[in-house]
């Protein structure tokens, strides 16, 4: 039971962390003032133009594909996979669990493989490729080495060192009702469940932020009409009304 108390406490810090940080950094992108209209062109001129353009770069990548089909392909398969692997996820957070959620568990569990496969390949390409492997830092390999510590660990799980899913759920219902329980004491459970953590940790400071940055890029949220309508800044437009104030008196 002291070990489920220290995971408890562990998993509550890591999740306050990670809530509060990222409301935080997405509090941070909104309040930016952007003064210029700098959308990248060629740019939709409206703004249904450019919520199809948003849906493009959220769910196909749009940008990358067009500067590097490689690059595009390994990273939209780890995030198309990454996401099947959190929807496998959600059976321990829910009892009953829902039928939606039943029927993806195949495909999650496949997806842990594809998932494997996407950050192997980006992390050979910070080695292979030169202009990447010179912009790339110590943070950079750390986050692809943690990510996929996740991932491999929580593979063995399945196939290598069965773990106690029952008890692990248990445990899981535990700490949304507040009712802490045992957690299995098996070693790759607790290293897979730590990794998992310290990526929550981590998260809201890290480069992984580029998922809700997306929205707030003004290269990608902005209309193209900067002739039809003049972007002014909140700041700038109280600026300009206090300059025409004074030159009025």
């Amino acid at each position: 039971m002291v070990l489920g108390s220290i995971f408890a406490v562990l998993a509550y810090f890591a999740t306050a962390i990670f809530v509060v940080g990222l409301l935080y950094r997405i509090w941070l992108y909104a309040t930016t003032p952007a003064p210029l209209k700098i959308p990248t062109t060629p740019a939709p001129v409206k703004r249904s133009g450019v919520l199809i353009r948003m849906a493009k770069e959220v769910f196909f990548f749009q940008s990358l594909f067009k500067a590097n089909k490689w690059t595009w392909l390994f990273g939209w398969v780890f995030h198309a996979a990454l996401l099947l692997v959190v929807l496998r996820h959600l059976r321990y957070f829910t009892e009953p669990v829902w039928l939606w959620v039943k029927w993806v568990q195949p495909f999650g569990l496949y997806a842990g493989f594809a998932m494997l496969a996407g950050l192997a390949a980006l992390w050979v390409r910070r080695f292979a490729v030169e202009r990447i492997r010179y912009i790339s830092g110590i943070s950079d390999h750390l986050m692809l080495l943690l990510l996929i510590g996740i991932v491999v660990t929580g593979l063995m799980m399945k196939y290598v060192v069965r773990t106690d899913i029952i008890a692990l759920k248990t445990f899981v219902l535990g700490l949304i009702y507040f009712d802490w329980q045992p957690i299995p004491a098996d070693a790759m459970l607790l290293i897979h469940l730590g990794l998992a953590l310290a990526l929550m940790i981590i998260f809201p400071f890290s480069k992984l932020l580029h998922a809700p940055g997306l929205f707030f890029s003004p290269g990608r949220n902005q209309v193209d009409n900067p002739r039809e309508k003049r972007h002014l800044a909140p700041w700038a437009a109280a600026l300009d009304a206090g300059r025409q104030k004074g030159g009025g008196e």
